[in-house]
């Protein structure tokens, strides 16, 4: 899914540092104010324009995430700066 979007193995990287911080790639994982899944979309529930299944599909998460990214920040390399910065993303 990253390739199909023209990010680099770089990018690649900074996306499972992102990740791996927020979720550890834990698709059930959440936290007390309410972010949820893979990305930790808060509110979770913003995953539905991805599919139905937003709360058990992992691969529906990641693609949700990566638009998010995308839409946010252009790049993983540049939402891992801001959440370095900042503490989250």
């Amino acid at each position: 899914m990253v390739a199909k979007r023209g990010w680099s193995n770089r990018q690649y990287k900074c996306l499972v540092k992102l990740w791996n911080r927020e979720s550890h790639w834990n698709h059930k994982a959440g936290n007390a104010s309410g972010a949820y899944g893979i990305p930790q979309a808060l509110p979770g529930r913003k995953m539905r324009s991805a599919g139905k299944d937003w709360r058990t599909n992992p691969k529906t998460q990641i693609k949700w995430g990566l638009r998010y990214i995308k839409g946010r920040y252009g790049t993983p390399c540049r939402a891992l700066g801001h959440s370095n910065a900042r503490g989250w993303y």
